[in-house]
């Protein structure tokens, strides 16, 4: 049988858009969608589990943004409580502690980063261990990520700024494993 994270991979490579939603309009479009995944960057600790419910329902893979779901903290209890209300598949989340405990509980964790300058690109290289997958903004810099592919032993998720299906080609030939975005034209291109 294979494992969350193989299924995970193989999912990436078959569908390597990921539709990330920000309203229940765009969930609903992200389940029409052929996307295999689906980023939640919403929600609240009161409908959280019922979001993740649709995604779950639609036959795709649900990753909730812990950061950006409101009412919750930045602390471990976070991953526990998301895992026993909702049954996500994975985690994402800009903080290290969160990824630690996604990881322990088995959920997929995939830890996001703002690349501002040549700190937060060393940043990536020294937090990102623990994560299944490394998600990086803007996703519109494919020298960056051609650099950082090079340098990590997980795939690479390119977000934010993608606008055009010139943008995804070019994160996904700069050696991406996927891109996300909240730009609803490219789940359907």
């Amino acid at each position: 049988m294979k494992s969350k994270k193989a299924l995970f991979l193989e999912s990436l490579r078959d569908s390597p858009v990921i539709a990330a939603v920000k309203s229940e309009e765009g969930l609903a479009r992200a389940l029409e969608s052929e996307c295999a995944a689906v980023f939640i960057l919403q929600g609240t600790i009161l409908n959280i589990a019922q979001l993740v419910r649709q995604v779950k329902e639609g036959g795709k893979l649900a990753f909730v943004h812990a950061d950006l779901v409101n009412g919750l903290a930045v602390r471990d209890i976070t991953a526990d409580f998301l895992q026993e209300t909702t049954q996500a598949d994975g985690i994402i989340s800009t903080r290290a502690n969160l990824i630690q405990r996604s990881k322990e509980l088995g959920l997929l964790s995939i830890q996001r980063f703002f690349l501002l300058d040549s700190l937060s690109f060393a940043s990536v290289l020294n937090q990102s261990c623990q994560a299944d997958a490394v998600d990086i903004l803007p996703g519109t810099m494919p020298r960056v990520i051609s650099r950082l592919c090079g340098q990590l032993s997980q795939p690479l998720i390119a977000s934010g700024l993608l606008s055009d299906k010139q943008d995804v080609m070019a994160a996904l030939s700069a050696g991406a494993a996927a891109v996300s975005t909240t730009c609803e034209e490219l789940w359907f291109a």
